[in-house]
C-alpha cells in the first residue's frame, strides 16, 4: 500500500484527503491512501519519514512551504526559482525532491479563466495585463513566478513592503495599470469569513480582474469588494483542483 499525506499545522480544514480519498474510490486505485499528518514544527518531518517508511508523496500547506526545503534532498527547477515547496516526492529509497504544484495550478487556471471570459482571445488579453499580488509568502512567490513566466509583469503588495510595494503606496495611477489582482494571503478564510486584505477596492472598476486563491468559502469578502465594482472574479477552487493533479502526476511520473 502506498501512502500519501499532507503536512503542515493545523489542517482542520484539509481539502486534500477527501480530494484525494474521492479520487482513488472514482478512479479503482486500490493500492494508494491519503493521510493528514499535523506537525506544528518542521523539526519533526525527518521523524515522520522515519514513522511512515511506505509515504510516497506529501502535500505542504501552511505553514512549511518555506521552511521544508533545509530538510530536502532536492529541489525541481520552479521550485527552487520559486523557493517554496508545496509538493515533496518521496523514493522508493527515501530520497525527497521538492516541487511546487501551485505554480502549475495557478497558471493553468488563470488561462482557462481568461479562455472562458474571453474565447480564443483570452491568451492575449491576459498576455497584456499587469498584475498586483497581495501576499509575501510562499504562494505569492509561485503566483509571481507563474506571472513571469507567461510574459505578465506582477509586482508584490505587502503590509511590510520588504521587496514589494506596501498598500499605501498604491495609487489611482498604479491601480488603473495593474487590471490582475491576486490574494495570495489567507485572509478570508472559512472561519474567519469576513476578512480580506486593505486594498484600496474603491479605484476599481470594470475593466478589473480579482482572482482569491482562497476557495472556501466560494464567494469571498475579496471577491465581494470586486463584485460590488462590477469586476470578474474567481476563487482558487479551480487552481486548487490543477495543483492536486500535478501532485498526482509529479509522485506517479
Amino acid at each position: 500500500m502506498r501512502l500519501f499525506g499532507l503536512i503542515g499545522y493545523p489542517l482542520s480544514h484539509s481539502f486534500s484527503k477527501r480530494y484525494f480519498t474521492e479520487k482513488f474510490a472514482r478512479e479503482g486505485i486500490a493500492d494508494a491512501s491519503y493521510e493528514l499528518f499535523e506537525l506544528p514544527d518542521i523539526g519533526g518531518f525527518p521523524a515522520l519519514l522515519k514513522a511512515q517508511p511506505q509515504l510516497r508523496g506529501i502535500n505542504v500547506t501552511i505553514p512549511h512551504k518555506l521552511n521544508v526545503i533545509p530538510f530536502l534532498d532536492a529541489l525541481d527547477d520552479a521550485a527552487a526559482r520559486i523557493g517554496a515547496v508545496n509538493v515533496i516526492k518521496v523514493g522508493a529509497d527515501g530520497r525527497t525532491t521538492g516541487y511546487n504544484s501551485d505554480y502549475y495550478g495557478f497558471g493553468s487556471s488563470l488561462a482557462d479563466w481568461f479562455r472562458q471570459l474571453h474565447g480564443e482571445g483570452g491568451g492575449s488579453r491576459l498576455r497584456s495585463l499587469k498584475a498586483l499580488i497581495l501576499g509575501s509568502g510562499g504562494a505569492s512567490k509561485a503566483v509571481q513566478t507563474a506571472l513571469h513566466d507567461m510574459g505578465i509583469p506582477g509586482r508584490i503588495v505587502s503590509r511590510q513592503a520588504v521587496n514589494g510595494l506596501g498598500y499605501d503606496d498604491l495609487t489611482p495611477a498604479l491601480v488603473a495599470e495593474h487590471r490582475l489582482l491576486v490574494n495570495a494571503t489567507p485572509l478570508g478564510t472559512a472561519p474567519n469569513t469576513a476578512a480580506f486584505p486593505p486594498f484600496p477596492y474603491d479605484l476599481l472598476g470594470a475593466g478589473h480582474y480579482l482572482y482569491d486563491l482562497v476557495y472556501n468559502p466560494p464567494v469571498t469578502a475579496f471577491m465581494q469588494q470586486g463584485q460590488a465594482r462590477g469586476t470578474h472574479v474567481l476563487n482558487g477552487l479551480p487552481m486548487l483542483h490543477a495543483q492536486a493533479e500535478k501532485s498526482w502526476e509529479i509522485w506517479n511520473g
